[in-house]
């Protein structure tokens, strides 16, 4: 991590609390440092727990889990496995299988079978879809959860999932099926995410929006370079509503200074549920009063 680029304010509280209380004494086993701040970046880090006790081995922290992100990327592989088996191919499930389980098809939501924009969201429509859908939730859905937390993540890929398929559904008449608008969705909430909090992470942070504008961008050209195979209305959808969840939802980095050594803590907005239903509210209304794609 590193610091933001306007913290010589930082630096210069560091050294006046160097000045006013003297150097900071190094705890046992700590090699000494040196009586004055070397030009180096401040650390940020959080505040320290109970004492250890001495002769305790250092342990190393272990990372948070993210259930959530787990438990999805399950889902969808049991889902696969159920529809390739009712279809007796491992392949490729049949059409009629997916129909069945929930694709999206637009004269079907039309009459009435609005929970297809969400189940559509756990189906996949042959092995090489599965895999590289399951890969991408993989890498990207335990980061966001870590940085979002439990609930919060799930309301954004939830709401990204239907913003996929609220999309498709107005947009494109083909049949569809998969996770891609959520995980475009990923995309979206983690690069707000690191756009809103480029300041406080400094070069990381705005190294991070570069990365999430880039997998973005390379997924979309793989996309319209194979129209007809790809539903790239859901996944300009599933980015977009990733985008709009993640401005409700995300937290805010500060450097507080008033401890020492600075604390980088994480606030959340005080709206931000209220910007996620505000959100699905606008998915809903436009899923009832809008004309589908026929």
């Amino acid at each position: 991590m590193t610091q933001p680029n306007d913290n010589e304010n930082i630096e210069d509280a560091l050294r006046r609390m160097e000045r006013e209380f003297g150097p900071r004494r190094p705890r046992e086993g700590e090699a000494d440092e040196p009586d004055s701040i070397p030009p180096a970046e401040p650390r940020f880090q959080r505040p320290m727990g109970p004492p250890v006790a001495r002769g305790t081995p250092p342990q190393r922290q272990a990372r948070p889990r993210t259930p959530a992100a787990m438990a999805l990327l399950w889902a969808i592989v049991i889902i696969y496995v159920l529809s390739s088996a009712i279809s007796a191919s491992l392949f490729e499930p049949s059409l009629d299988t997916l129909v069945l389980l929930g694709a999206k098809v637009n004269s079907l939501i039309h009459q009435g079978q609005y929970w297809r924009l969400l189940t559509a969201t756990f189906l996949h429509a042959n092995l090489i879809h599965i895999f590289f859908n399951g890969y991408a939730l993989y890498l990207l859905g335990p980061e966001t959860e870590r940085i979002y937390g439990t609930r919060r993540f799930l309301a954004l890929y939830f709401l990204a999932g239907l913003g996929g398929s609220l999309a498709s559904y107005l947009i494109s008449p083909a049949i569809s099926v998969g996770a891609s608008g959520a995980i475009f969705g990923l995309i979206g909430g983690l690069g707000i995410f690191y756009y809103l909090n480029r300041e406080a992470l400094g070069d990381f942070g705005k190294a991070q929006v570069q990365n999430m504008v880039t997998i973005a961008m390379i997924n979309l050209f793989i996309g319209f370079a194979n129209q007809g195979v790809i539903d790239n209305w859901g996944h300009l959808g599933g980015l977009a509503g990733g985008a709009l969840a993640g401005m409700a939802l995300a937290p805010r980095l500060r450097v507080d200074t008033n401890l020492y050594p600075p604390v980088l803590r994480r606030e959340y907005p005080e709206l931000s549920w209220a910007g996620a239903t505000a959100l699905l509210l606008v998915i809903a209304a436009m899923a009832l009063l809008l004309q589908p794609a026929s």
